[in-house]
């Protein structure tokens, strides 16, 4: 799902880092108050983590690649807020340190796995899990369905991102100027690879993950409103 450099216009690079800019600043100010002191290595865990599995990547037809995430898993333990943080904290060391994704497109990248993703499948996991105890069978299932909705949500809007470079920035023969791939190429070619791999990848991951710490007795985010 990584965007790389030269797919998303700079106009477009500049939306999505203008649009984060205050998502990370809720994103700190949030954590800073509600993560305790002894969760803080889980936070430095879940982003090593969400790194690890994010460099597996597979490419896609449609300028990106496929992978799994861990944002809502994260999300799950630790908060979307807070996987919002160790999922940027990942993105930004893959850019900067290896070339995954793309400098200039970290913003889009953020927006899409950091923001989305972890935020979509947490709500989803907490509306089907609601009015169940967390050690239940039925939240595990829902932590499931949350990440596989999550990161095909995630998917889809990058392939939309892409697909609509074409059409907003192109020169006068109409030549592509950024990415090639129009709509009807970038969003199924990103939305098939999730919905029918890596999306079980992270769903399964997610849903062993959970179930096993739940059999640890460990202590999963709960929000003011839980």
């Amino acid at each position: 799902m990584h965007i790389p450099d030269g797919y998303l216009s700079p106009q477009t690079c500049g939306v999505f880092a203008v649009v984060m800019v205050p998502i990370w600043t809720a994103a700190s100010k949030i954590v800073k108050k509600t993560l305790k002191a002894r969760q803080v290595p889980f936070l430095a865990i879940g982003a090593a983590f969400s790194f690890v599995i994010m460099m597996f990547n597979v490419p896609i037809p449609g300028g990106s690649t496929g992978h799994a995430v861990g944002g809502v898993l994260i999300a799950i333990l630790l908060g979307p807020w807070a996987a919002c943080i160790a999922i940027t904290v990942a993105l930004v060391i893959q850019a900067l340190l290896f070339g995954d994704g793309g400098i200039t497109a970290i913003g889009a990248n953020c927006f899409n796995m950091a923001f989305l993703m972890p935020f979509t499948g947490y709500y989803t996991y907490k509306l089907i899990c609601a009015g169940h105890p967390i050690g239940s069978k039925r939240c595990i299932v829902a932590a499931g369905i949350g990440a596989y909705i999550g990161i095909c949500f995630a998917a889809f809007m990058a392939g939309v991102e892409l697909g609509i470079q074409p059409l907003l920035f192109h020169a006068s023969n109409g030549q592509a100027l950024y990415c090639p791939y129009r709509i009807n190429v970038a969003v199924p070619a990103m939305a098939a690879e999730y919905l029918l791999l890596f999306g079980w990848v992270e769903l399964i991951v997610t849903t062993l993950v959970v179930k096993y710490l739940q059999k640890q007795n460990f202590v999963f985010y709960k929000s003011d409103k839980s």
